[in-house]
């Protein structure tokens, strides 16, 4: 027996992370009770995006073009590249940082029991992008998770091979943050990595 289309509408909805079968079902009564237009508008803008957005040839982050607006800018400085997990990522970096080199999107990280090595997150082409003489500088920003930190190695191994200096993202004590609040991991890991301080 097939489904209502009421049944499908819910199922679809489904697809989005976090939402279950009440998220799902209220957001389906909501587009048909109270948004009709905006549920045909997101119709057309999500076929057209699934249509027409794709990855960029040089950074795999999402992209229309060829080449995203970040890898097709003349005023980014090309000496820096930037390896995030995902397109969010990148974005968060941009939004709060002012940082100017370029990107690599990892799509993803190692997790060999989820059949994920360097193969599906693009390593051959960040090899080859690091092998370029104006890259001299990896910035390593994956997540502080196992996979993130296995990842995070494998990525300045790499690095090194090709005479590119490595970084990480330092992680710690959160701004404004007070230690007594801060989980043992955490603290564990700001204090075992701290630096020095100058002048």
């Amino acid at each position: 027996m097939t489904a209502s289309l009421l049944e499908q509408l819910i199922e679809a909805f489904r697809v989005l992370p976090g939402v279950g079968q009440k998220t799902a079902q209220r957001m389906a009564y909501h587009v048909l009770e109270r948004e009709r237009e905006g549920g045909v508008r997101l119709s057309k803008v999500l076929g057209e995006a699934m249509e027409r957005i794709g990855h960029c040839a040089r950074c795999r982050d999402f992209s229309e073009a060829e080449l995203c607006a970040t890898c097709a800018s003349p005023s980014r400085d090309t000496h820096l590249l930037c390896a995030v997990e995902s397109p969010a990522d990148r974005m968060a970096i941009e939004q709060a940082t002012g940082y100017r080199g370029l990107y690599f999107v990892l799509q993803g990280r190692l997790s060999p029991l989820d059949g994920i090595g360097p193969r599906e997150l693009g390593l051959e082409q960040l090899a080859e992008r690091l092998s370029e003489d104006q890259v001299r500088e990896l910035i390593i920003a994956t997540n502080p998770t196992v996979e993130g930190e296995a990842t995070a190695h494998y990525l300045a191994q790499l690095a090194r091979q090709r005479g590119v200096r490595p970084s990480r993202l330092a992680h710690g004590v959160p701004l404004g943050g007070e230690l007594e609040y801060v989980d043992r991991g955490t603290l564990s890991h700001a204090f075992g990595s701290r630096s020095e301080m100058y002048d």
